[in-house]
């Protein structure tokens, strides 16, 4: 719900800033196709193109302030005439003002003028029409409806559950209610279930999301249902109740006519970490296995001559939303049955590793083959490392706000890692490192991740 509000503003703000180029090129046609320059006309390019960057930054300024570029706006508003009318105006303005001072030094063609000012605001309500039409209908979104499981099925449930899927921009759907305790159940859209059954029905329902839909008067079961769903690894979200004449941001949010807040914020509902993260994964991960190819070729054949068995080492592991996936690593133990390497964790002197491995696991070259975990789209470069799901069921009920980590995807290297939190050591502290990347993470902050672990300062002691 979140990450598709962040995508319909990033686009938004993206296709009205591109409005004034767009409305320059169209004015260029059709001027010289209805005129054809005279032989003595002497156009300069340079002057249109600095004209145009004024021409842009001044429309973005007029669009932010006018809300032109606001997802909210958008459906508040029949047709945007009158914001996209001021905008207008104001950036027409901003140009006259500099064409007066500086119109000795330029020669721009009346016509052109006029009819880019009048091509951008006929291009922002084109824009904006045909935005809330992709919106409000299904067909012309490319993805499927997120499915919800509201908390709560009384009244107050229901009329959330109605806003929610009959508004704008959520394109939601009602997998499956939970009834509390004292509640008179009134919904019958979806199968309603009791709190204490929810564990057993939300993977075979296929939840994206959990939504708190509790009166104010119930606000104090909040960290008893909190303590119920916190275990999914699902983004919980609580709609708040504030009157419609409060408006907020950041933590809280608005999806319609409904007030939300996030109680698990997480950069992975970001654009910048679902756009520019990614791209920079597969960047980083192409150029990583053109590099160390031959190392990886070297590696692979002397696996296989030095001890029976595949090259690589497949195990599942718990990465994003708490899914699990198939870790490639190379193989740096002997054969053994998955139930033991799959509950068991290598310890100092582990006769399972052969001579190889223990030098693979010590330069950390066992896990090149997780590049391909990144390609695929299954990790990322930096962030918490995978467990596996034994020890995942394990911790997540004795480690506090352990499955924190499995709101971002799980990564070859992290802020814990390279802090020397890794193998045998304390898991709560670990869980504290990831939680601190969680809560602060930026590209930058990856950039001093990855060198850290180039250049680390704790030389993988704990790498056995």
């Amino acid at each position: 719900m979140k990450r598709r509000l962040n995508y319909f503003r990033f686009f938004l703000r993206t296709i009205t800033y591109l409005l004034p180029s767009l409305a320059f090129l169209g004015s260029a046609g059709m001027q010289f196709s209805a005129q054809a320059p005279r032989e003595d006309m002497i156009v300069d390019p340079y002057s249109y193109v600095g004209f145009l960057l004024l021409t842009c930054i001044t429309w973005a300024v007029a669009a932010e302030h006018y809300g032109v570029s606001s997802v909210q706006e958008l459906f508040h508003e029949r047709t945007g005439i009158r914001a996209a009318f001021a905008a207008c105006v104001a950036t027409s303005a901003v140009q006259c003002g500099v064409l007066f001072f500086f119109r000795v030094y330029t020669d721009f063609s009346r016509v052109f003028l006029a009819l880019a000012t009048i091509n951008i605001f006929l291009l922002t309500l084109a824009m904006k029409a045909i935005f809330r039409s992709l919106v409000r209908g299904e067909t012309g979104l490319l993805w499927k409806p997120n499915r919800i499981l509201m908390i709560g099925a009384d009244q107050f449930a229901r009329r959330c559950a109605h806003r929610l899927v009959q508004g704008p921009l959520s394109l939601c759907r009602i997998a499956a209610y939970v009834n509390l305790p004292g509640q008179t159940i009134v919904v019958k859209d979806a199968p309603v279930y009791s709190l204490h059954d929810i564990e057993n029905v939300v993977e075979s329902l296929e939840v994206d999301e959990v939504l708190m839909a509790i009166p104010p008067r119930r606000y104090s079961e909040g960290p008893e249902i909190m303590k119920a769903v916190e275990r999914f690894a699902l983004p919980v979200r609580a709609v708040v109740d504030f009157g419609d004449h409060m408006r907020f941001r950041d933590r809280i949010f608005q999806v319609g006519r409904l007030q939300v807040l996030d109680l698990t914020v997480t950069p992975a509902e970001s654009v910048k970490y679902a756009l520019w993260k990614r791209v920079f994964d597969i960047a980083f991960s192409a150029f990583a296995m053109l590099v160390t190819a031959p190392v990886m070729a070297l590696i692979a054949i002397a696996v296989r001559l030095t001890s029976p068995g595949p090259v690589l080492f497949v195990q599942e592991r718990v990465g994003l939303n708490g899914k699990t996936f198939s870790m490639y690593k190379f193989r740096t133990m002997r054969m053994a049955p998955a139930s033991e390497s799959d509950t068991r964790w290598t310890t100092a002197n582990d006769p399972r590793r052969t001579p190889l491995g223990i030098f693979l696991r010590k330069t950390n070259l066992d896990e090149l083959p997780q590049f391909l975990n990144v390609l695929k789209g299954d990790m990322s470069v930096v962030g918490p490392r995978p467990e596996r799901p034994r020890f995942v069921e394990k911790f997540v009920n004795e480690v506090v706000r352990y499955n924190y980590r499995h709101l971002l995807k799980a990564g070859m290297t992290g802020w814990a890692q390279v802090n020397g939190w890794r193998g045998d050591t304390s898991i709560r502290r670990r869980v504290e490192h990831d939680v601190y990347y969680l809560q602060n993470w930026s590209f930058v902050f990856d950039l001093r991740i990855i060198f850290l672990t180039l250049f680390p300062r704790y030389r993988n002691k704990n790498a056995y």
